[in-house]
């Protein structure tokens, strides 16, 4: 079953990664052929930017998709296989899909529900990363469940303050449209509409870190072995002669 899981996972990686590198090297030729002035049928936007945007987005994706491993290979930690699925998923949703098949505006509230999901997201990776700490020998920290609770809300609603000031800054110095102050067809919004989008996003990041952390607090509260486990406390990697310890203390106690 292990065995299956990790093909599924590795399955998956492979997927996004040949879709992100496809796509930018798509990006590459529209950015191209609209800059020589030759129109061409795979061409689906008219304005360079939109390509400019694209690249952007597939490169920030191909950085993104190998932080995990580079995560369990330098913390010394496993993630999931179902976590890093959802991870990768997210990534393909947000970039494959919302911004090169432009579901952001072909499906409703497709940004929002991505937003909600990344929102939940970091709130359990905050939650998760903190317990770990308070399981480890080496950090020896006793917080509380409350202040786990409250950091990891702090941790993610601040992720996405500054994912929206990424955002605010591609459109001021490129000319993007991440925020979508601009609609469709590019007439401008005006006054709260032209903010519309920006709003949302922040309130629904609170809204979905709220949620997981109000439930990563009572799993905590109640020492549930189920506490959203990103990164199992229990599967990090300790020194040999600390293994060896717990093992003649264990056999000690039997005795």
């Amino acid at each position: 079953m292990k065995r299956y899981k990790n093909r599924i996972r590795v399955i998956v990686t492979y997927i996004v990664l040949c879709s992100l590198i496809v796509s930018a090297i798509y990006a590459v030729a529209g950015i191209v052929l609209t800059a020589i002035g030759r129109p061409s049928p795979i061409i689906l936007f008219g304005q360079e930017r939109d390509y400019g945007l694209m690249l952007l987005q597939c490169l920030l994706g191909l950085v993104v998709l190998f932080l995990p491993g580079l995560l369990e290979r330098r913390c010394k930690v496993v993630i999931e296989n179902f976590v890093y699925i959802f991870f990768v998923v997210f990534l393909y949703s947000a970039i494959i899909l919302g911004e090169v098949h432009d579901f952001y505006y072909k499906v409703p509230h497709w940004d929002t529900l991505l937003h909600a999901s990344s929102g939940v997201m970091l709130g359990a990776i905050g939650v998760s990363a903190i317990d770990i700490l308070n399981s480890s020998k080496k950090t020896r920290l006793n917080l509380s469940e409350g202040f786990v609770a409250l950091f990891s809300f702090f941790f993610a609603v601040a992720l996405g303050a500054i994912w929206e000031i990424y955002e605010y800054s591609m459109d001021l110095f490129f000319g993007f449209n991440m925020q979508r102050y601009r609609m469709e067809d590019g007439t401008q919004r005006l006054g709260q509409f032209a903010l519309y989008d920006t709003m949302k996003d922040l309130i629904v990041d609170v809204l979905g870190a709220a949620a997981i952390c109000i439930i990563g607090y009572f799993m905590l509260k109640y020492k549930s072995k189920k506490v959203l486990k990103l990164v199992p406390a229990d599967r990090i990697h300790r020194p040999q002669n600390l293994s060896a310890k717990v093992s003649k203390a264990q056999k000690a106690g039997v005795n």
